[in-house]
């Protein structure tokens, strides 16, 4: 009996020493060998501090970013993405961060770029990021053959023909948002509107049409929930405690709430698809309308064509995970776009004025919009390339390391995670020249490829096999868009704007995008 108790003694002892080792390793040994080997390879840092890395310095560098306005400039690196860009000044485009345990490897240089969007077995979306977890399985968050599926699966939504189809749905709704301005505005007069909220409304009224057939009032509650879902998700990540595993499953009152707006949008989620599915059994309307129909009909084909073969399709949990993606992702890239666009246009009134004589030479001035008059903005589509590189929708990606990569002249070992500092990116001299922080639309004249001399430096989607699947859908309706608002109004910065941008998920106006309208 003794015996036995011994036993049982030196295995809890053995079990307790093997946990132990794990722990020294994780906190301490393991990121103090990646330290070395990344400072042979010539990168600099600083030095890893226990457990925390440099994540108080991380939420210190947040903090202060947001707490005071800058003056009108391009120059939003220091505020948008302080983190990167307080790393890179300060140690050079060779260098690295310390998120908790994890080294950060920022990588700037257009081939080094390339091989990492290239590269997407061994380099991967950063699994310990929270933003990957909180988002659910959504295609954005997956990998190897599970996100090969869901592609293959939700790529005919948005093919050019689909998107043609949803035309009139883009219409209708930047249709209704133009009408409120025009009747805000006096006759012979001008109005200062925050056009900001409404282009939220507007991009989440198009996704609603063009993604479930409905208005915007329908799925009201679903855009405010994820509204309120990203504002506690930036409060997560800015507390700096992030990268501690667990963290998210403490029953804290922010986890709380965020388990909680995860649920109802879940349900108010699956409410349309089961009125969808009810409605496709009983034969009303057409199933392959808007984005959702095309997606229950697309998954249906991949289930019965592969039928004998195991795990084929998508579950009704991953349906959901990707119309909830369609709902954020859908609205807050876009609205950001035409956000800054409007902003820059307000400022330079000279490339307001010919964009608009462009709108109306391919429109005319009697409202009828044609979906193959799009590819003919010339200018417009200028200006929206030069402002998606001063303001991209995303001021940084996170990769992470799964097989011994070189970039190179440096090799980067598992366990680093990589930063691509897409701000920094955009508006390097070195790449674009002296005038990078400038708003010169006419860059883009010739077409990207030539403005990039084809290197990948012009990233606002990302590049390669996971470039963003909404881009064509995102460009189409800025387009449309700013036609609509450059036909029926001029508009100039107001006194009261306030120059902010700020990385809330999408880089976006902190505190609004104060412009004053007037009628043409």
């Amino acid at each position: 009996m003794m015996w036995n108790n011994w036993i049982w003694v030196v295995g809890l002892l053995w079990l307790l020493g093997l946990w132990g080792c794990r722990v020294v390793n994780w906190v301490w040994v393991r990121p103090k060998k990646l330290e070395k080997f990344l400072r042979q390879q010539g990168l600099a840092g600083n030095s890893y501090r226990f457990l925390l890395g440099d994540t108080k310095e991380i939420a210190a560098a947040i903090h202060q970013a947001r707490s005071q306005p800058m003056t009108f400039s391009h120059d939003i690196a220091p505020r948008a993405t302080p983190t990167s860009h307080t790393t890179i000044h300060k140690y050079g485009k060779d260098s690295f961060t310390w998120v908790g345990t994890t080294p950060r490897v920022y990588i700037t240089e257009p081939e080094q770029v390339k091989i990492v969007f290239s590269q997407i077995n061994d380099i991967r979306k950063t699994s310990s990021f929270p933003l990957r977890r909180r988002v659910g399985s959504g295609l954005v968050s997956l990998e190897g053959s599970k996100w090969a599926k869901h592609r293959k699966i939700i790529n005919p939504a948005f093919h050019m023909e689909k998107l043609k189809e949803m035309f009139p749905a883009f219409s209708k709704s930047c249709g209704e948002m133009v009408t409120k301005w025009e009747k805000m505005i006096p006759e012979e007069g001008c109005c200062e509107i925050d056009v900001w909220p409404d282009l939220q409304n507007m991009a989440a009224d198009v996704i609603s049409r063009t993604a479930f057939g409905s208005s915007y009032e329908e799925g009201e509650k679903i855009f405010q929930l994820l509204k309120e879902w990203a504002k506690l998700l930036m409060t997560y990540l800015t507390k700096g405690a992030y990268f501690i595993p667990g963290l998210r499953y403490m029953p804290t009152k922010l986890n709380k709430r965020m388990g909680e707006i995860d649920r109802k949008i879940r349900d108010m989620v699956w409410g349309i698809i089961s009125k969808r599915q009810n409605a496709m059994k009983k034969g009303e309307g057409s199933n392959n309308e808007d984005l959702l129909g095309i997606l229950l009909e697309s998954n249906a084909n991949q289930i019965e064509e592969q039928k004998n073969k195991k795990d084929v399709g998508m579950s009704i949990e991953e349906v959901i995970s990707e119309c909830r993606l369609f709902y954020f992702a859908g609205q807050e890239t876009t609205a950001a776009l035409l956000a800054w666009t409007m902003v820059l246009l307000g400022r330079y009134s000279e490339w307001q004025d010919r964009a608009r004589a462009e709108v109306f030479e391919v429109f005319g001035d009697n409202k009828k919009w044609d979906f193959d008059g799009l590819s003919r903005l010339r200018v417009v589509t200028m200006i929206l390339n030069e402002v998606l590189r001063l303001y991209p929708p995303v001021g940084m990606l996170a990769r992470e390391i799964h097989k011994e990569t070189k970039l190179g002249n440096v090799t980067l070992p598992v366990g680093v995670s990589i930063g691509i500092p897409i701000l920094s990116i955009h508006h390097d001299p070195k790449i674009w020249g002296e005038d990078a922080l400038e708003f010169k639309p006419e860059r883009f004249s010739e077409g990207i490829s030539k403005a990039t001399k084809n290197q990948v430096c012009f990233i606002p989607f990302g590049w390669g096999p996971r470039i963003c699947l909404g881009q064509n859908f995102a460009l189409i309706e800025a387009k449309i868009a700013l036609s609509m608002i450059l036909q029926q109004f001029s508009f100039t910065l107001s006194p009261t704007y306030t120059h902010a941008p700020i990385a809330n998920i999408t880089i976006q106006p902190q505190h609004g995008a104060h412009l004053v309208l007037r009628k043409l």
